[in-house]
């Protein structure tokens, strides 16, 4: 994966998100935080659709996004055809998703999993590779 990696996130992952990008530069990451940058209410799907327009420039990116509880941001994600965006609520999630799927971009609830949780779950989707094989047929099929 990319040593860039894209955010972006709702009102409600604002938080979140802001702790997100702390960590990543602390690991000398490229971020490319694409907002929202505060906690006015704002609309997902904008966000989402940031993200994925940022990915489509540069294939070989990575993403994350944030909202409350990252069904919303997930779906709205995935209606692009060049994202393939996994919700996780775990570690074995994250690692499923990349090992399986091939995920591009991880979504997290901030109202559903802790700063602890969502930083451990980030760290095991940036380490984790696809596995290809049997599973590339399935990313072809979705393609």
């Amino acid at each position: 994966m990319s040593n860039k990696i894209a955010i972006a996130s709702d009102h409600a992952g604002f938080e979140l998100k802001q702790d997100v990008i702390s960590y990543l530069n602390k690991k000398n990451i490229d971020v490319i935080d694409l907002g929202t940058d505060s906690k006015k209410s704002v609309d997902y799907p904008d966000f989402a659709n940031k993200l994925a327009d940022e990915i489509k420039k540069d294939s070989s990116m990575t993403g994350i996004l944030i909202c409350g509880s990252g069904i919303g941001i997930s779906i709205a994600a995935n209606r692009h055809r060049h994202i393939r965006c996994a919700l996780v609520t775990s570690e074995d999630e994250a690692s499923l998703s990349r090992q399986h799927n091939n995920a591009n971009v991880i979504a997290l609830g901030a109202r559903i999993i802790s700063k602890e949780k969502a930083l451990s779950c980030i760290e095991v989707f940036l380490s984790t590779d696809f596995e290809g094989d049997r599973h590339q047929k399935r990313i072809d099929i979705m393609s």
